[in-house]
This record gives structure tokens, C-alpha cells and sequence, in this order.
């Protein structure tokens, strides 16, 4: 039985490792895939406290450590059923069962997918959800990315340093993400941008040959050649396993507010899991200390 169980090992969860195990408290952190969460696939960061440059996965490994050495135990393992139990929560993964008396869900998000045909067949074929990941595979080729926000600003960014071309479509009349991403963006001069536009359909047999597309405004239909498409289109809050267990708005979301508390008593949210309007790495270490300060004032009896 450990006081504190976090899910998720994001800035959110690792920050709430920390805080928990500066309190005394038992933390086990259970981890399905990555160390880190999503800030992993960010090669350069500017605007994490602390860090005028870094990389996503550097800041990842330095908060790993960090709530390792202060005692936090580190489990790799997806959870697939959480429940009441005597004191607390039990908690199912596929390779055990674990107990605490809080619970902190920092299980971040996922990739949001275009849902059209052809779109998993073509998958490592040309459809990437991940610029840093796949990048190097598309050297000298012509690519599109998908959104306008920060991700995918950031990924037009990275492959305008290596592709022949980078078209950036936008389903809006503006880029979304941050003026200074757009601003590098709009100086090279192998980056188009495609506005009032969304994706119908992913052209090719065996491999993406190009990216059909449909201007909103109009109802132009046309097909831009591409050996690459990298979507970026926000993100799918990773709480299917929690959802009967508390409250969610209509995007699957947990519904908590600043004091990171969900409906159900003794269970906290932090990070990109939560209903925010601000999602950064900042922002989830933040609800991090906030959600471990919360758990261990349950833990002590105060919330009880």
C-alpha cells in the first residue's frame, strides 16, 4: 500500500513525484510507454523556466532523475482497471496490481488522428504523427504538416531545415500557434502555407504520394504531392481507464480545476489529462506540485 500512486511519468507526474517524496510520503510512478510524456519529442525548447535552450527529452531525463533520487519507485506498466478498495484504490495493470490511498492521474494525452481512409494502412509509409521521430526518413523530400498550432509549427520548423519543401495546412484563415514559430516559418523559403483547408484524403498504394485537400470557403478540391505528411492536430486526453471512475467533460477531459481535485474524493489530476485552457510543460509541473500538496493533505486526513 503506497500513500501516493501517480500515473503518468509527464512533468506533471514527475513533478508530483517531488513534491510527494519531499513530504515523506510512499510514491510509486507507473508508466506505460515513455519517460517524460510528450515533451520528449520536442528537440528544442525556449520557454521552460530555467532552460533559454534545451531539448524536450533533456528536461525528461532531468526530472526522471530528480524523483528517482528523492526515492520515488518507478514502475513499467499500463493500468487497465482502477477501483475502490479497503483505504484507498486498486489499481490492474497487465503485469500487476497496486494500492494507495491518493491517487494522481497524470496520464497526459495522445496524437489525434485525421480519421480518414488510408490513414493507419499508410502509417510508417509516409504518415507520421511525429516530426522528431520520423524526420530523418524524409530528407530532401517534399512534406506537408497538418495544424497551426505550436506542434505543428515546431515540426514545420525542424523539417524546413531538412526537407526540399514544407507545405503547412490550416483548416482556419490563421496560424495558431506562437507569433515568433509563425515568424521563423514565414522567412524560409521552402515553407507554403495552405489556410481554410482541411485534409479529405492520403493518395498512394504502398507509400503517401500526396495529401488530397478541400479549401472550406470555396469547395476547391485538390491533391498536393507529398512523399510525407506529418499531422498535428492536437491532442486526445488519455483517460479512457479512468473515465467511470470520475468526472470527464464532453472530450474525455477530467474534469478538475487549479486545486487539481476531481470528483471523486481522494483522486487528483494533473497535466494535460485535466480540463485546462493552457497546456505546456510549465503549466503541468505546476499542477504537478499541486496535485502532490493536495494528495498529501488526504493522505494526512484532512480531505478525509
Amino acid at each position: 500500500m503506497y500513500d501516493i500512486i501517480i500515473v503518468g511519468s509527464g512533468p506533471a507526474g514527475l513533478t508530483a513525484a517531488v513534491y510527494a517524496r519531499r513530504a515523506g510520503k510512499t510514491v510509486l510512478v507507473i508508466e506505460k510507454e515513455t519517460f517524460g510524456g510528450q515533451i520528449t519529442y520536442s528537440p528544442k525548447v525556449e520557454n521552460f523556466p530555467g532552460f533559454p535552450e534545451t531539448s524536450g527529452s533533456d528536461i525528461a531525463d532531468r526530472l526522471l532523475a530528480q524523483a528517482m533520487n528523492f526515492g520515488a519507485e518507478i514502475e513499467l506498466d499500463r493500468i487497465v482497471g482502477v477501483e475502490r478498495a479497503e483505504g484507498g484504490f486498486r489499481l490492474s495493470g497487465e503485469s500487476g496490481t497496486y494500492e494507495c490511498a491518493a491517487l494522481i492521474i497524470a496520464s497526459g494525452s495522445k496524437h489525434r488522428q485525421l480519421g480518414i481512409d488510408n490513414e493507419d494502412r499508410l502509417v510508417g509509409r509516409g504518415v507520421s504523427y511525429c516530426a522528431v521521430c520520423d524526420g530523418a526518413f524524409h530528407a530532401g523530400k517534399r512534406v506537408v504538416v497538418v495544424g497551426g498550432g505550436n506542434t505543428a509549427l515546431q515540426d514545420a520548423v525542424l523539417l524546413s531545415d531538412i526537407c526540399e519543401s514544407v507545405t503547412v495546412v490550416q483548416n482556419l484563415s490563421v496560424l495558431t500557434g506562437e507569433a515568433c514559430l509563425a515568424g521563423k516559418l514565414k522567412e524560409k523559403k521552402n515553407v507554403s502555407f495552405v489556410f481554410d483547408t482541411v485534409v479529405r484524403s492520403l493518395e498512394g498504394e504502398n507509400e503517401l504520394s500526396g495529401v488530397g485537400v478541400e479549401n472550406t470557403a470555396t469547395g476547391e478540391k485538390s491533391v498536393i504531392d507529398a512523399d510525407g505528411v506529418f499531422v498535428a492536430i492536437g491532442q486526445v486526453p488519455e483517460n479512457e481507464v479512468f473515465a467511470g471512475l470520475c468526472e470527464t467533460d464532453e472530450r474525455g477531459y477530467i474534469a478538475a480545476g487549479e486545486n487539481c481535485e476531481t470528483s471523486e474524493p481522494g483522486i487528483f489530476a494533473a497535466g494535460d489529462c485535466r480540463t485546462k485552457t493552457v497546456r505546456q510543460a510549465a503549466t503541468a509541473c505546476g499542477d504537478g506540485a499541486v496535485a502532490a500538496l493536495a494528495a498529501c493533505r488526504w493522505t494526512d486526513g484532512a480531505g478525509k
